[in-house]
């Protein structure tokens, strides 16, 4: 899916990944979505409308 298509209630996250930050261990790193699906990890998505407004 390369299209920015909205996601419906009880649609399937398409795969992806994004770039993280981890203020720990002062360092980047990615999180891929498939991977967190194969290890059967929770995720949560949030998202926001734009930084510095009111959620």
């Amino acid at each position: 899916m390369t299209e920015n298509m909205p996601l419906k209630v009880g649609q399937k996250v398409p795969s992806f990944e994004i770039e993280t930050y981890d203020p720990v261990n002062s360092d980047f790193g990615s999180f891929v979505f498939d991977n967190a699906k194969a290890d059967q990890q929770w995720t949560i998505l949030f998202f926001y409308p734009a930084d510095f407004t009111f959620v």
